[in-house]
Parts: C-alpha cells; sequence; structure tokens
C-alpha cells in the first residue's frame, strides 16, 4: 500500500503517489461512473434496480414513488441554493 508509483500525465508536483492513494481513487471514480452507466441504462430499457426480472427495489405503490421522487427533488433544489450562495 505504500509503494510509490508515478502517474505521468499529473502534474510534476503532485504525480508521485502511493498504492493505497490509486486504489482508493480507482475504487471511487469506479463507483461513480458505474452509477452513471446505470442511470443511463434505465433510461435506455426504462427498468429500474438490478436487472428487469429482480429489480431490488423497495416496493411502493406510484404514489409512494411520487413521493419519494419529491423528497429527493426538494433536496436537491435546496443544496443548489446552498451552493449558490457560497
Amino acid at each position: 500500500m505504500d509503494a510509490i508509483g508515478h502517474v505521468p500525465w499529473w502534474p510534476p508536483d503532485q504525480n508521485e503517489v502511493t498504492l493505497g492513494h490509486v486504489l482508493v481513487r480507482v475504487a471511487t471514480n469506479t463507483s461513480r461512473h458505474a452509477g452513471q452507466a446505470d442511470i443511463i441504462r434505465e433510461l435506455i430499457d426504462a427498468t429500474v434496480g438490478l436487472t428487469s426480472q429482480s429489480t431490488n427495489m423497495p416496493s411502493g405503490d406510484e404514489a409512494w414513488w411520487q413521493s419519494h421522487r419529491d423528497r429527493v427533488e426538494h433536496a436537491a433544489r435546496q443544496a443548489a441554493q446552498i451552493t449558490n450562495q457560497l
């Protein structure tokens, strides 16, 4: 984990990294991009969750989901307002 490596395309004062740093960065980047890819897949095939046969999503009727979406959107709009005020 402490082995030193270099990332040649990073700025010279920042390109020396440890294996641990690289592993954490790869894991977080993969997680972030996998989530983005899943959103795109959901838009393409109009299903949500793990697969169309096994959604792994909580059960809820349309009213429950609408309420959930409204709460998420409200939180996102509040976060955007706070960010814009900074």
